[in-house]
Protein backbone atom coordinates (compact mmCIF):
# COMPACT_ATOMS: atom_id res chain seq x y z
CA UNK A 1 0.00 0.00 0.00
CA UNK A 2 1.41 3.37 -1.18
CA UNK A 3 2.09 5.67 1.55
CA UNK A 4 -0.12 8.82 0.88
CA UNK A 5 0.87 12.61 0.43
CA UNK A 6 2.20 14.51 3.41
CA UNK A 7 0.05 16.95 1.95
CA UNK A 8 -2.75 14.69 2.83
CA UNK A 9 -1.66 13.49 6.30
CA UNK A 10 -4.25 15.53 8.64
CA UNK A 11 -2.55 17.81 11.15
CA UNK A 12 -4.05 18.05 14.49
CA UNK A 13 -2.94 21.24 16.72
CA UNK A 14 -3.87 19.56 19.54
CA UNK A 15 -4.35 16.62 21.94
CA UNK A 16 -7.66 15.73 23.18
CA UNK A 17 -7.45 14.03 26.30
CA UNK A 18 -8.55 10.56 26.92
CA UNK A 19 -10.04 9.20 29.94
CA UNK A 20 -9.06 6.22 31.74
CA UNK A 21 -9.81 2.61 30.64
CA UNK A 22 -12.15 1.55 32.94
CA UNK A 23 -14.61 4.84 31.78
CA UNK A 24 -14.50 3.88 28.12
CA UNK A 25 -17.77 2.64 27.31
CA UNK A 26 -17.80 -0.80 25.90
CA UNK A 27 -20.50 -2.95 24.32
CA UNK A 28 -22.21 -4.37 27.16
CA UNK A 29 -22.83 -0.69 28.66
CA UNK A 30 -23.89 1.39 25.40
CA UNK A 31 -26.13 -1.21 24.24
CA UNK A 32 -29.74 -0.95 25.66
CA UNK A 33 -31.45 -3.99 27.13
CA UNK A 34 -33.47 -5.20 24.42
CA UNK A 35 -36.63 -5.87 26.84
CA UNK A 36 -36.53 -2.48 28.48
CA UNK A 37 -38.80 -0.44 25.75
CA UNK A 38 -39.03 2.58 28.36
CA UNK A 39 -35.25 2.95 28.40
CA UNK A 40 -34.70 2.67 25.12
CA UNK A 41 -37.41 5.03 24.29
CA UNK A 42 -36.02 7.47 26.43
CA UNK A 43 -32.80 7.56 24.29
CA UNK A 44 -34.50 7.81 21.40
CA UNK A 45 -36.63 10.89 22.59
CA UNK A 46 -35.93 14.32 23.77
CA UNK A 47 -32.99 13.06 25.73
CA UNK A 48 -31.44 16.79 25.60
CA UNK A 49 -34.93 18.56 26.15
CA UNK A 50 -35.45 19.81 29.75
CA UNK A 51 -38.99 20.55 28.88
CA UNK A 52 -41.83 22.58 26.84
CA UNK A 53 -43.53 25.70 28.23
CA UNK A 54 -46.96 26.76 26.72
CA UNK A 55 -46.68 29.85 24.50
CA UNK A 56 -48.93 32.35 23.79
CA UNK A 57 -51.11 32.54 20.65
CA UNK A 58 -50.02 35.22 18.03
CA UNK A 59 -53.72 36.12 17.24
CA UNK A 60 -54.22 36.24 21.27
CA UNK A 61 -51.69 38.53 21.52
CA UNK A 62 -52.46 41.05 18.98
CA UNK A 63 -55.96 40.96 20.38
CA UNK A 64 -55.12 42.21 23.84
CA UNK A 65 -52.80 44.38 22.43
CA UNK A 66 -54.11 46.42 19.50
CA UNK A 67 -52.65 49.00 17.48
CA UNK A 68 -54.35 52.33 17.22
CA UNK A 69 -55.09 54.00 14.06
CA UNK A 70 -52.57 56.31 14.45
CA UNK A 71 -50.18 53.96 14.75
CA UNK A 72 -51.57 52.21 11.76
CA UNK A 73 -51.03 55.09 9.65
CA UNK A 74 -47.53 55.86 11.10
CA UNK A 75 -46.93 52.07 10.09
CA UNK A 76 -48.21 52.16 6.55
CA UNK A 77 -47.19 55.48 5.29
CA UNK A 78 -43.50 54.97 6.30
CA UNK A 79 -43.60 51.78 4.49
CA UNK A 80 -44.94 52.99 1.44
CA UNK A 81 -42.47 55.86 1.33
CA UNK A 82 -39.65 53.32 2.30
CA UNK A 83 -40.21 51.30 -0.69
CA UNK A 84 -40.19 54.36 -2.80
CA UNK A 85 -36.66 55.61 -1.54
CA UNK A 86 -35.58 52.23 -2.06
CA UNK A 87 -36.59 52.01 -5.75
CA UNK A 88 -35.17 55.47 -6.79
CA UNK A 89 -38.54 57.24 -6.77
CA UNK A 90 -37.97 59.13 -3.51
CA UNK A 91 -34.90 61.03 -3.82
CA UNK A 92 -34.95 61.14 0.14
CA UNK A 93 -32.91 58.86 2.54
CA UNK A 94 -33.97 56.53 4.64
CA UNK A 95 -32.57 56.64 7.44
CA UNK A 96 -32.42 53.30 10.89
CA UNK A 97 -31.18 55.06 13.80
CA UNK A 98 -31.34 53.91 17.50
CA UNK A 99 -29.97 51.80 19.93
CA UNK A 100 -28.16 48.49 19.10
CA UNK A 101 -30.61 46.59 20.99
CA UNK A 102 -33.71 47.53 23.05
CA UNK A 103 -33.28 46.66 26.87
CA UNK A 104 -35.94 49.13 28.56
CA UNK A 105 -39.08 50.01 27.21
CA UNK A 106 -38.90 53.34 28.92
CA UNK A 107 -35.65 54.54 27.81
CA UNK A 108 -36.80 53.45 24.14
CA UNK A 109 -39.67 55.74 24.71
CA UNK A 110 -37.59 58.85 26.30
CA UNK A 111 -35.19 58.17 22.88
CA UNK A 112 -38.35 57.97 20.97
CA UNK A 113 -39.81 61.40 21.76
CA UNK A 114 -36.41 63.13 21.07
CA UNK A 115 -36.26 61.48 18.10
CA UNK A 116 -39.95 62.72 17.17
CA UNK A 117 -38.80 66.16 18.38
CA UNK A 118 -36.40 66.68 15.50
CA UNK A 119 -38.40 64.98 12.65
CA UNK A 120 -39.63 67.97 11.49
CA UNK A 121 -36.33 69.22 10.59
CA UNK A 122 -35.33 66.41 8.74
CA UNK A 123 -37.51 66.60 5.64
CA UNK A 124 -34.78 65.26 3.13
CA UNK A 125 -34.69 62.22 6.01
CA UNK A 126 -37.20 59.10 6.38
CA UNK A 127 -36.76 58.50 9.98
CA UNK A 128 -37.06 55.46 11.03
CA UNK A 129 -36.30 53.92 14.86
CA UNK A 130 -34.13 51.02 15.23
CA UNK A 131 -36.19 49.05 17.46
CA UNK A 132 -34.13 45.76 17.79
CA UNK A 133 -35.48 43.35 20.29
CA UNK A 134 -33.46 40.30 19.96
CA UNK A 135 -29.21 40.76 20.52
CA UNK A 136 -27.41 38.97 17.82
CA UNK A 137 -24.44 37.14 17.99
CA UNK A 138 -21.97 40.13 17.23
CA UNK A 139 -23.10 42.17 20.64
CA UNK A 140 -20.49 41.97 23.21
CA UNK A 141 -22.33 41.69 26.35
CA UNK A 142 -22.94 37.83 27.54
CA UNK A 143 -23.79 36.01 30.46
CA UNK A 144 -21.88 33.56 32.02
CA UNK A 145 -22.38 29.77 31.96
CA UNK A 146 -21.02 26.95 33.94
CA UNK A 147 -20.21 24.11 31.21
CA UNK A 148 -20.10 20.95 33.29
CA UNK A 149 -17.16 17.75 32.61
CA UNK A 150 -18.79 15.87 29.85
CA UNK A 151 -20.71 12.80 31.25
CA UNK A 152 -18.99 9.15 30.87
CA UNK A 153 -20.67 6.09 31.84
CA UNK A 154 -19.37 3.80 33.94
CA UNK A 155 -18.86 0.22 33.38
CA UNK A 156 -22.70 -0.67 33.85
CA UNK A 157 -24.35 2.22 34.13
CA UNK A 158 -27.61 2.50 31.75
CA UNK A 159 -28.52 5.91 32.67
CA UNK A 160 -27.49 7.59 29.95
CA UNK A 161 -30.54 5.92 28.16
CA UNK A 162 -33.00 7.38 30.61
CA UNK A 163 -32.20 10.85 30.65
CA UNK A 164 -28.99 13.66 30.67
CA UNK A 165 -27.43 13.68 33.57
CA UNK A 166 -29.05 17.37 35.39
CA UNK A 167 -27.23 20.53 36.66
CA UNK A 168 -27.05 20.49 40.04
CA UNK A 169 -29.42 22.66 41.69
CA UNK A 170 -26.67 24.30 43.38
CA UNK A 171 -25.07 26.13 40.29
CA UNK A 172 -26.89 28.65 39.63
CA UNK A 173 -27.32 29.26 35.60
CA UNK A 174 -24.95 32.12 35.37
CA UNK A 175 -22.82 32.00 38.31
CA UNK A 176 -19.43 30.10 39.33
CA UNK A 177 -16.43 29.20 37.18
CA UNK A 178 -17.55 29.98 33.93
CA UNK A 179 -16.16 27.96 31.01
CA UNK A 180 -17.68 30.24 28.47
CA UNK A 181 -20.05 32.95 27.65
CA UNK A 182 -23.64 33.02 25.94
CA UNK A 183 -24.84 36.89 25.08
CA UNK A 184 -28.03 37.89 26.16
CA UNK A 185 -30.79 37.46 23.69
CA UNK A 186 -32.80 40.30 23.39
CA UNK A 187 -36.22 41.64 25.68
CA UNK A 188 -38.21 39.09 23.61
CA UNK A 189 -36.03 36.01 24.95
CA UNK A 190 -35.13 37.35 28.21
CA UNK A 191 -36.72 40.78 29.07
CA UNK A 192 -35.57 40.68 32.82
CA UNK A 193 -31.53 40.10 31.94
CA UNK A 194 -31.26 37.30 34.22
CA UNK A 195 -31.16 34.39 32.12
CA UNK A 196 -34.71 33.32 33.08
CA UNK A 197 -36.52 33.37 29.98
CA UNK A 198 -40.07 34.68 30.25
CA UNK A 199 -40.87 35.13 26.54
CA UNK A 200 -44.36 35.52 26.91
CA UNK A 201 -43.55 38.14 28.95
CA UNK A 202 -41.23 39.25 26.60
CA UNK A 203 -43.44 38.66 23.37
CA UNK A 204 -45.81 40.91 25.51
CA UNK A 205 -43.07 44.01 26.52
CA UNK A 206 -42.41 43.46 22.68
CA UNK A 207 -45.97 44.38 21.23
CA UNK A 208 -46.62 47.21 23.78
CA UNK A 209 -43.35 49.28 23.28
CA UNK A 210 -44.04 48.90 19.00
CA UNK A 211 -47.41 50.24 19.58
CA UNK A 212 -46.07 53.44 21.90
CA UNK A 213 -44.08 54.06 19.60
CA UNK A 214 -45.63 54.35 16.41
CA UNK A 215 -48.35 56.00 18.47
CA UNK A 216 -45.90 58.56 18.95
CA UNK A 217 -45.46 59.38 14.96
CA UNK A 218 -42.22 57.15 15.25
CA UNK A 219 -42.11 53.99 12.50
CA UNK A 220 -39.83 51.03 13.49
CA UNK A 221 -37.50 48.74 12.26
CA UNK A 222 -36.45 45.52 13.37
CA UNK A 223 -34.51 42.35 12.82
CA UNK A 224 -36.13 39.09 11.85
CA UNK A 225 -34.08 36.10 13.79
CA UNK A 226 -36.15 33.57 13.81
CA UNK A 227 -39.45 32.56 11.74
CA UNK A 228 -41.95 32.65 14.76
CA UNK A 229 -41.56 35.63 16.39
CA UNK A 230 -42.32 38.13 13.22
CA UNK A 231 -46.22 36.71 13.46
CA UNK A 232 -46.40 38.80 16.65
CA UNK A 233 -44.73 41.94 15.77
CA UNK A 234 -44.67 42.39 12.04
CA UNK A 235 -47.64 44.51 11.49
CA UNK A 236 -45.79 46.89 13.38
CA UNK A 237 -42.78 46.98 11.77
CA UNK A 238 -42.11 49.49 8.28
CA UNK A 239 -38.96 48.10 7.76
CA UNK A 240 -36.57 44.56 8.50
CA UNK A 241 -33.49 43.89 8.18
CA UNK A 242 -31.55 40.39 8.13
CA UNK A 243 -28.38 40.03 9.84
CA UNK A 244 -24.95 39.42 8.56
CA UNK A 245 -24.72 35.78 9.75
CA UNK A 246 -28.30 35.00 9.46
CA UNK A 247 -28.52 36.10 5.39
CA UNK A 248 -27.04 33.05 3.69
CA UNK A 249 -29.72 31.17 5.86
CA UNK A 250 -32.63 29.70 3.28
CA UNK A 251 -35.18 29.75 5.87
CA UNK A 252 -34.66 33.61 6.86
CA UNK A 253 -34.74 34.32 2.52
CA UNK A 254 -38.09 32.45 2.27
CA UNK A 255 -39.26 34.70 5.28
CA UNK A 256 -38.12 38.12 3.51
CA UNK A 257 -39.88 36.45 0.99
CA UNK A 258 -43.40 37.09 2.37
CA UNK A 259 -43.38 40.16 5.14
CA UNK A 260 -45.59 43.09 4.34
CA UNK A 261 -42.22 45.57 4.70
CA UNK A 262 -39.05 46.35 2.86
CA UNK A 263 -36.09 44.48 4.24
CA UNK A 264 -32.25 44.73 3.71
CA UNK A 265 -29.68 41.61 3.73
CA UNK A 266 -26.60 42.53 4.93
CA UNK A 267 -23.52 41.55 3.79
CA UNK A 268 -21.43 38.39 4.94
CA UNK A 269 -19.25 38.62 7.99
CA UNK A 270 -16.09 38.51 5.66
CA UNK A 271 -17.63 41.15 3.80
CA UNK A 272 -18.74 39.77 0.67
CA UNK A 273 -21.67 40.85 -1.57
CA UNK A 274 -22.16 37.81 -2.82
CA UNK A 275 -24.16 36.34 -0.26
CA UNK A 276 -26.52 39.56 -0.09
CA UNK A 277 -26.91 39.22 -3.95
CA UNK A 278 -28.54 36.07 -3.75
CA UNK A 279 -30.13 36.53 -0.52
CA UNK A 280 -32.40 39.95 -2.48
CA UNK A 281 -32.90 37.24 -5.77
CA UNK A 282 -34.22 34.59 -3.71
CA UNK A 283 -36.43 36.75 -1.76
CA UNK A 284 -38.16 38.18 -4.59
CA UNK A 285 -39.48 35.14 -5.55
CA UNK A 286 -42.40 33.60 -4.05
CA UNK A 287 -41.41 30.29 -1.78
CA UNK A 288 -43.09 27.63 0.18
CA UNK A 289 -42.09 26.65 3.52
CA UNK A 290 -43.13 25.43 6.97
CA UNK A 291 -43.94 28.19 9.26
CA UNK A 292 -46.82 28.79 11.91
CA UNK A 293 -50.33 30.75 11.57
CA UNK A 294 -51.57 33.63 13.57
CA UNK A 295 -53.42 30.91 15.52
CA UNK A 296 -50.20 29.31 16.39
CA UNK A 297 -50.63 26.06 14.08
CA UNK A 298 -48.16 24.81 11.93
CA UNK A 299 -48.65 25.42 8.37
CA UNK A 300 -47.39 25.14 5.15
CA UNK A 301 -46.73 29.19 4.37
CA UNK A 302 -47.12 30.28 0.88
CA UNK A 303 -45.37 33.69 -0.10
CA UNK A 304 -45.27 36.11 -3.69
CA UNK A 305 -42.10 37.16 -2.86
CA UNK A 306 -40.85 40.93 -2.00
CA UNK A 307 -39.66 42.76 -4.18
CA UNK A 308 -38.39 45.59 -2.06
CA UNK A 309 -35.60 44.49 -0.96
CA UNK A 310 -31.66 45.81 -0.93
CA UNK A 311 -28.03 45.56 0.86
CA UNK A 312 -26.45 46.51 4.01
CA UNK A 313 -23.08 47.35 3.99
CA UNK A 314 -21.63 46.91 7.01
CA UNK A 315 -17.77 45.82 6.71
CA UNK A 316 -16.41 42.65 7.36
CA UNK A 317 -12.96 40.88 8.58
CA UNK A 318 -11.57 42.02 5.43
CA UNK A 319 -12.52 46.09 6.53
CA UNK A 320 -14.63 48.63 5.87
CA UNK A 321 -16.95 48.71 2.62
CA UNK A 322 -18.52 52.27 2.84
CA UNK A 323 -15.83 53.84 0.60
CA UNK A 324 -17.64 55.48 -3.09
CA UNK A 325 -15.34 52.62 -4.99
CA UNK A 326 -17.13 49.72 -3.03
CA UNK A 327 -20.38 51.53 -3.49
CA UNK A 328 -19.89 51.69 -7.47
CA UNK A 329 -18.72 47.54 -7.34
CA UNK A 330 -21.76 46.77 -5.02
CA UNK A 331 -24.22 49.07 -7.56
CA UNK A 332 -22.72 46.45 -10.54
CA UNK A 333 -23.60 43.69 -8.45
CA UNK A 334 -26.89 44.55 -7.80
CA UNK A 335 -27.57 45.60 -11.46
CA UNK A 336 -26.55 42.58 -13.29
CA UNK A 337 -28.38 40.08 -10.44
CA UNK A 338 -31.71 42.76 -10.53
CA UNK A 339 -31.38 44.57 -14.09
CA UNK A 340 -34.95 45.88 -13.99
CA UNK A 341 -34.36 47.29 -10.07
CA UNK A 342 -32.64 50.18 -9.32
CA UNK A 343 -29.38 49.44 -7.55
CA UNK A 344 -30.45 50.38 -3.56
CA UNK A 345 -27.54 50.73 -1.14
CA UNK A 346 -28.02 51.20 2.50
CA UNK A 347 -24.54 51.92 4.97
CA UNK A 348 -24.32 50.59 8.13
CA UNK A 349 -22.30 53.23 10.08
CA UNK A 350 -21.31 50.70 13.01
CA UNK A 351 -20.03 47.09 12.73
CA UNK A 352 -17.35 46.45 10.58
CA UNK A 353 -17.42 49.82 8.80
CA UNK A 354 -16.81 51.22 12.43
CA UNK A 355 -14.26 48.44 13.14
CA UNK A 356 -16.28 48.13 16.01
CA UNK A 357 -15.15 51.58 17.59
CA UNK A 358 -18.72 53.48 18.48
CA UNK A 359 -16.46 56.94 18.18
CA UNK A 360 -15.63 56.18 14.26
CA UNK A 361 -19.49 56.25 13.25
CA UNK A 362 -19.54 60.16 12.62
CA UNK A 363 -16.52 59.56 10.30
CA UNK A 364 -18.00 56.55 8.32
CA UNK A 365 -21.06 59.28 8.22
CA UNK A 366 -18.82 62.21 6.74
CA UNK A 367 -17.41 59.82 4.03
CA UNK A 368 -21.30 59.21 2.84
CA UNK A 369 -22.18 62.97 3.20
CA UNK A 370 -19.60 63.49 0.64
CA UNK A 371 -20.30 60.74 -1.77
CA UNK A 372 -24.21 61.77 -1.71
CA UNK A 373 -22.85 65.66 -2.21
CA UNK A 374 -21.19 64.95 -5.50
CA UNK A 375 -24.65 63.42 -6.79
CA UNK A 376 -24.21 59.68 -5.55
CA UNK A 377 -28.07 57.98 -6.39
CA UNK A 378 -27.31 54.53 -5.05
CA UNK A 379 -26.77 55.37 -1.61
CA UNK A 380 -30.81 55.03 -0.15
CA UNK A 381 -29.93 54.25 3.18
CA UNK A 382 -27.70 54.84 6.31
CA UNK A 383 -28.18 52.78 9.26
CA UNK A 384 -26.50 54.41 12.92
CA UNK A 385 -26.40 52.80 16.19
CA UNK A 386 -27.39 55.55 18.63
CA UNK A 387 -28.83 56.04 22.22
CA UNK A 388 -29.42 58.50 24.82
CA UNK A 389 -25.99 58.22 26.08
CA UNK A 390 -23.02 57.08 24.33
CA UNK A 391 -21.06 53.87 24.80
CA UNK A 392 -21.42 50.44 26.30
CA UNK A 393 -22.00 48.67 29.41
CA UNK A 394 -22.40 45.26 31.26
CA UNK A 395 -24.61 44.42 33.80
CA UNK A 396 -23.26 44.83 37.29
CA UNK A 397 -23.17 42.18 40.02
CA UNK A 398 -26.42 44.20 41.42
CA UNK A 399 -28.09 43.10 38.62
CA UNK A 400 -30.39 45.25 35.73
CA UNK A 401 -31.50 48.09 38.68
CA UNK A 402 -28.17 48.95 38.92
CA UNK A 403 -27.56 50.06 35.10
CA UNK A 404 -26.54 53.27 33.53
CA UNK A 405 -29.33 55.39 32.30
CA UNK A 406 -29.31 55.20 28.55
CA UNK A 407 -26.43 53.37 27.36
CA UNK A 408 -26.50 49.89 25.71
CA UNK A 409 -25.75 46.56 26.91
CA UNK A 410 -24.57 45.01 23.49
CA UNK A 411 -23.12 47.50 20.84
CA UNK A 412 -21.47 50.69 21.65
CA UNK A 413 -23.96 53.57 20.83
CA UNK A 414 -23.11 57.43 20.23
CA UNK A 415 -24.93 59.48 22.14
CA UNK A 416 -27.78 61.65 21.72
CA UNK A 417 -25.83 64.80 20.68
CA UNK A 418 -23.68 63.20 17.99
CA UNK A 419 -27.06 61.80 16.91
CA UNK A 420 -28.32 65.32 15.52
CA UNK A 421 -24.98 66.65 14.49
CA UNK A 422 -24.48 63.42 12.27
CA UNK A 423 -28.11 63.64 11.04
CA UNK A 424 -28.23 67.52 10.25
CA UNK A 425 -25.11 67.05 8.19
CA UNK A 426 -26.82 63.55 6.65
CA UNK A 427 -29.89 66.26 5.57
CA UNK A 428 -27.95 68.81 4.50
CA UNK A 429 -26.32 66.56 1.93
CA UNK A 430 -28.86 64.88 0.65
CA UNK A 431 -30.59 68.51 -0.33
CA UNK A 432 -27.20 68.65 -1.98
CA UNK A 433 -27.39 66.00 -4.18
CA UNK A 434 -30.70 67.14 -5.24
CA UNK A 435 -28.70 70.26 -6.23
CA UNK A 436 -26.47 68.54 -7.78
CA UNK A 437 -28.49 66.05 -9.61
CA UNK A 438 -30.69 68.98 -10.81
CA UNK A 439 -27.62 70.68 -12.01
CA UNK A 440 -26.52 67.64 -14.18
CA UNK A 441 -29.72 68.02 -15.93
CA UNK A 442 -31.08 64.90 -14.12
CA UNK A 443 -34.74 64.38 -13.30
CA UNK A 444 -35.80 64.81 -9.88
CA UNK A 445 -37.36 61.61 -8.47
CA UNK A 446 -41.28 61.94 -6.74
CA UNK A 447 -40.75 63.31 -3.16
CA UNK A 448 -43.20 62.44 -0.94
CA UNK A 449 -45.29 60.85 -3.72
CA UNK A 450 -46.11 63.61 -5.54
CA UNK A 451 -44.49 64.66 -9.17
CA UNK A 452 -41.44 66.70 -9.58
Amino acid sequence: MATPSPSLVQKTPFRFPLPERDMLPTSDTVTPVPDDEQKMQAYIQDRRVIGYDPLVQPALLRHEIVSSQRSLATIASARFAAARILAGQDDRLLVVVGPCSIHSPAQAIEYANLLRSKIPEWNNLLIVMRAYLYASSSCPFSFHLTHHRPYLPQRGDLSPFVRAPAVPSSCPPHIQKPRTTVGWKGLINDPDIDGSFKINKGLRLARQLLCDLTELGVPVGSELLDTISPQYIADLISWGAIGARTTESQLHRELASGVSFPIGFKNGTDGSMTVAVDAMRSAENPHAFMGVTEQGLAAIVKTRGNQDVHVILRGGTRGPNFAAEHIKAAASSIEKARPQYHPSIMIDCSHGNSQKNHMNQPKVLADICTQLAAGERHITGVMIESHINEGRQDVPPEGPAALKHGVSITDACVDWITTVTMLDELNAAVARRREKLLEQGLAKPALNGTSA
